[in-house]
């Protein structure tokens, strides 16, 4: 199967950069992981918040996840011999990219930030993601990815279930006025990665709420394990062989009517059983506290100082000086926006790392200890 546009299309760039010996798409994927944002997903949030163990899942480890399970599908499509050509390289880069808008804390994070903009869906990870490379990264000279990773990137929307097979938009995406999860990519590659982003997410999840004591493994659905496995390793092995031998000869990429409705079912176990225990309801009003007191913080930190930089600098806080800087690094992205508060704060606070959040929250809500001249010596 052939994508709608011509491949010219897809590798067009905001600003156009000289050739060199790497593949455009490659090309992406190196922009991408030398960027602060994908650095700083090493500290952000999956499912389990700040765990106390190096092996539980990050948003990191789950891109690199998402990236490899793309470009596995594609292979095999490729491999199939019925006439797929799809592009490895650009589904890695788009699973690489997909979630560098993720707020810290996950989920609770995105949903609590979306609260303080005053609706539900006011920030949604997918379109910050595009607005983080276009827009933000490089000091606001953005990541100048390709069209088709960007689009792949704001389209991801790996929490739909309903749909058993996608197929690439034949209307172009007009990437700049997407405010919503209702866009389709335009390519097959961006489609691969949507179903690839589930596939990530819900064997691993299982995988790490055994390790947590959430739940043990008897507790998923006999008829989940016994068609698609116990093991993390296994649910992959058997959803990417799935979806390659259902979308070998269709016009779609999905899962088979069967398999779809245990992907289905085993979404609506995890939802249950793993990310709503009790457990992290009870983070959830500590993350809801946190987003909250951050926001109120530098909404009015800058509403009272604008672009006072020289006021930022010569504040106590640590946590007062790196909002000023950051709002310098940005400074020209702002001009042009017209410097909105809760934009401002928002972009600030999506891009935090949970520990930064963390450490944040600790130097407004707890004074510094005071300092003393260690050099005066009372006498005795």
């Amino acid at each position: 199967m052939k994508n709608p546009f011509p491949k010219e299309f897809y590798v067009t760039r905001s600003k156009p950069i000289p050739a060199d010996v790497r593949t455009e798409y490659f090309r992406d994927q190196t922009k991408i992981i030398h960027s602060y944002p994908f650095r700083r997903l090493k500290h952000k949030t999956q499912v389990f918040y700040a765990p106390g163990n190096d092996h539980i899942c990050t948003r990191i480890e789950h891109v690199l996840h998402v990236a490899t399970i793309a470009a596995t599908v594609c292979r095999g499509l490729n491999l199939s011999g019925e006439g797929w050509d799809l592009d490895t390289d650009m589904a890695y880069a788009i699973g690489l990219g997909h979630d560098l808008g993720h707020t810290p804390f996950g989920h609770e994070g995105e949903k609590e930030l979306a609260g303080k903009l005053g609706r539900p869906k006011a920030f949604i990870h997918e379109i910050n993601s595009y607005r983080v490379v276009e827009h933000l990264a490089n000091h606001g000279q953005g990541l100048n990815l390709t069209y088709a990773v960007k689009d792949g990137i704001i389209c991801h929307n790996g929490e739909d279930f309903a749909a058993s097979g996608l197929k690439p938009s034949t209307t172009a995406n007009d990437l700049e006025i997407i405010k919503d999860r209702e866009y389709v990519p335009t390519t097959y590659e961006g489609c691969v990665v949507r179903v690839s982003d589930r596939i990530a997410y819900l064997g691993r999840d299982i995988e790490d709420a055994v390790t947590a004591g959430f739940i043990t493994k008897a507790d998923v659905p006999v008829r989940i394990t016994a068609e698609l496995g116990a093991t993390n390793t296994e649910i992959i092995s058997a959803l990417i062989s799935d979806i390659i031998a259902h979308s070998r000869n269709a016009e779609t990429v999905g899962f088979s009517p069967r398999v779809h409705e245990m992907v289905r079912d085993l979404g609506k176990f995890n939802y249950e059983r793993i990310y709503y225990h009790e457990k992290l309801i009870k983070y959830r009003r500590h993350i809801r506290t946190i987003i909250h007191t951050l926001f109120d913080y530098f909404e009015e930190m800058f509403k009272k100082h604008g672009t006072d930089f020289a006021a930022y600098a010569a504040m106590d806080l640590d946590v007062d000086r790196n909002f000023g800087r950051y709002i310098q690094q940005l400074n020209a992205v702002y001009e042009r926006e017209g410097f909105e508060a809760k934009t401002i704060v928002t972009d600030y606070i999506a891009g935090m790392t949970d520990l930064f959040a963390l450490d944040c929250m600790r130097q407004i809500s707890i004074p510094s200890p005071l300092e003393f001249d260690r050099s005066h010596r009372p006498d005795r």
